[in-house]
């Protein structure tokens, strides 16, 4: 019986190397993702919109602009996006309902989904050319006092669930494309309304 060749060293820590390189190789990708998920910062929200805390939405009424009775109730069974403003409508005003008619034409077919109304808060007229660039828009008169009470105190574009329950507000005037991300969220999550 023969005796193996003494083995050569610098061979021994070569080979060493190599499957020390390749154990890491395997477990670096572990290490980085535990690394990532525990202690880098992750956002915590994904909405444009403030979310609001779940509650019934303050009682809003007045009337409607031809005259009938409104009632913020009248809105229940659709996701109603409420843009309190004056019946001016100053340039922040219209570039709001521009966002807010732009936002729900963005959700296709779940647009009919989704009622908008112009709360009025004043006893300004709102001027038919401005009626006109809106079809389908409810425009309400509602005592400012009633509206005060609204999340962000009336300056803010509120979104009220089929329940009529408040869900999100956003800044005056909003950005179409994010409040419309925000629309299909919420309609994609829900199967109300």
């Amino acid at each position: 019986m023969t005796t193996p060749p003494p083995a050569d060293p610098a061979r021994a820590r070569q080979a060493r190397r190599t499957l020390m390189l390749i154990a890491a190789a395997v477990m670096a990708p572990v290490a980085l993702s535990y690394f990532f998920y525990y202690f880098v910062p992750r956002s915590t929200h994904t909405n444009y919109g403030e979310l609001l805390p779940t509650a019934p939405l303050p009682e809003l009424a007045g009337a409607t602009i031809d005259g009938r009775a409104f009632r913020a109730a009248d809105l229940r069974g659709k996701w109603a996006i409420l843009v309190p403003a004056g019946g001016a409508c100053d340039a922040t005003c219209g570039e709001t309902l521009y966002a807010t008619r732009q936002a729900r034409t963005m959700q296709g077919k779940d647009m009919d989904r989704l009622v908008r109304a112009w709360i009025v808060t004043d006893q300004a007229i709102p001027a038919p050319e401005r009626l006109a660039e809106h079809p389908g828009l409810v425009v309400a008169r509602v005592p400012a006092a009633d509206v005060a009470k609204l999340p962000g105190g009336g300056n803010a574009v509120l979104l009220v669930d089929p329940l009529g329950n408040q869900v999100l507000a956003w800044p005056r005037p909003p950005d179409p494309k994010a409040l419309a991300k925000d629309l299909a969220r919420v309609l994609k999550a829900s199967r109300i309304g």
